[in-house]
């Protein structure tokens, strides 16, 4: 087992690589993780369909979703399924490929959100 000259741990064969500002193992370590998002001001959902900046391609993108990083992600997923289309969470929002905005507001209600149309 290897220590800085700090005195802090680097290794252990225990738990693996510990991080250097806890003290815990990397797997479990809350000092680099980003801060929880707020819920959007008004808690209110918005889809729309985007065009620009995607060589031509369409993409419905839905925004303010209030919901931390793994939720959004896991939220994401059931999403794509329910398209049946490929997509990402990124950057607090969710993009699906293609034009579900209409299937993507009626998943969405009934889910419980409030959902609103943005956009043309």
């Amino acid at each position: 087992m290897k220590k800085t000259p700090t005195g802090g741990l680097v290794y252990s064969t225990e738990a693996g690589r510990m991080c250097p500002g806890c003290r815990q193992p990397v797997a479990a370590c809350t000092c680099h993780q980003p801060a929880q998002r707020a819920p959007a001001a008004d808690g209110t959902v918005r889809v729309s369909r985007e065009k620009q900046h995607r060589g031509g391609k369409v993409v419905t993108v839905v925004r303010d979703l209030p919901l931390d990083d793994a939720a959004l992600a896991a939220l994401g997923k059931r999403l794509r399924t329910a398209c049946g289309a490929g997509g990402t969470a990124k950057e607090a929002r969710l993009e699906l490929q293609g034009d579900h905005v209409e299937r993507v507001m009626t998943w969405l209600t009934a889910e419980g959100f409030r959902v609103k149309r943005t956009g043309g």
